[in-house]
């Protein structure tokens, strides 16, 4: 198969609040590839559905990316463009694995373009209430013999400490130094929680990704901007509560959209078939889990059926300025999806 699908998406560049253009031209695609119908929906999600069947499989992708816009080319074997990993590789190879299989009786194949996957989600959010699938295939990079059973959640926030303005002289604690004082606290209580847990998929990451501090004349302030990585085992809400104990008496202000973690079992009619698609490829399969967060994390829980992460691509070039994918790489992962869809539509 020729990879046109990818280089023309690729070439539709659609950073996040700007995947118009390559959400039509998805569209128009997958129209032409012959799907049963092919729209843009509410909030401005690509669709296309296969066949008519009372039996559903979504394969959710994601078609915007980070900003920075990288001249398309290809050279040799190698595509460079935004995306073109991150996840238009994934995405695309979603489209065209299943317009080379085609209507399968009994079942219906949903492939969405999901935009925002790289700030908020509103795709996916969108998208989740709207669909109850048999299956779920969630598109991202983890190279096209591999795939992925987990990701781990996220939980963002603020912390902010205040202290009445006093002299420099005073030797009161000001509020930056209560604030670096939390940050150490909270830093040795994560420290103690990971000791015993030598899997990084198992252990909170955490990072303090800002800090800043000033004063009205009478307080003064200082913010804490701290993310956290969490395990399965470890809830946002939990997470949040220790946090407040750690801080008190200080403020935690939560921030953005808290995910849990999401880990899939390896003993499913999906799993299985996947292992098979990529043996059939000439693969060794293997599995993954990702420190990251990806849309699985949003739609697999509510969903609750067998899901899990595929799609071709080296996610190590995730949001670098040397993105690019291997077109035979590609090839390769459509024969597989192929090959797993129509195993799991037999079973």
């Amino acid at each position: 198969m020729e990879p046109s699908t990818l280089i023309k998406l690729v070439q539709h560049y659609s950073p996040s609040g700007q995947e118009a253009g390559a959400v039509d031209y998805l569209i128009g695609r997958m129209k032409g590839l012959g799907f049963t119908k092919a729209y843009k929906d509410e909030v401005g999600n690509a669709v296309g559905v296969m066949g008519e069947g009372e039996k559903q499989i979504v394969l959710l992708g994601h078609i915007d990316t980070i900003p920075g816009e990288i001249d398309v080319r290809v050279e040799g074997d190698i595509l460079y463009g935004r995306g073109s990993v991150d996840a238009k590789g994934p995405l695309a190879n979603f489209v065209d694995a299943v317009a080379s299989l085609g209507q399968v009786r009994g079942w219906q194949f949903v492939v969405i373009g999901a935009i925002d996957e790289e700030r908020e989600s509103l795709g996916a959010r969108h998208i989740v209430d709207q669909y109850r699938p048999d299956f779920a295939i969630i598109g991202e990079p983890s190279r096209w013999d591999r795939v992925t059973l987990g990701y781990k959640g996220s939980a963002q926030s603020i912390v902010t400490a205040r202290r009445v303005m006093a002299h420099s002289a005073s030797g009161e604690e000001t509020a930056p130094e209560a604030a670096v004082a939390i940050w150490e606290k909270v830093r040795a209580w994560v420290d103690d929680f990971n000791a015993d847990k030598p899997r990084i998929f198992e252990q909170i990451l955490l990072s303090l990704r800002g800090f800043d501090s000033g004063d009205d004349g009478f307080e003064t302030w200082a913010n804490l901007q701290i993310n956290a990585r969490l395990p399965v085992t470890l809830l946002p809400e939990a997470w949040y509560n220790q946090l407040e104990q750690l801080a008190a008496p200080e403020t935690v202000e939560r921030s953005g959209f808290a995910i849990p973690a999401y880990k899939a079992d390896r003993n499913t009619p999906l799993v299985r078939s996947f292992l098979k698609g990529i043996r059939a490829a000439g693969g060794k399969p293997g599995f993954v889990v990702k420190t990251g967060t990806a849309d699985v994390n949003i739609v697999a829980p509510v969903w609750e059926c067998p899901a899990v992460v595929y799609g071709p691509g080296d996610s190590s070039l995730d949001h670098t300025p040397n993105e690019h994918i291997s077109l035979s790489e590609y090839v390769k992962a459509v024969e597989v999806l192929s090959e797993a869809l129509r195993a799991v539509t037999k079973e």
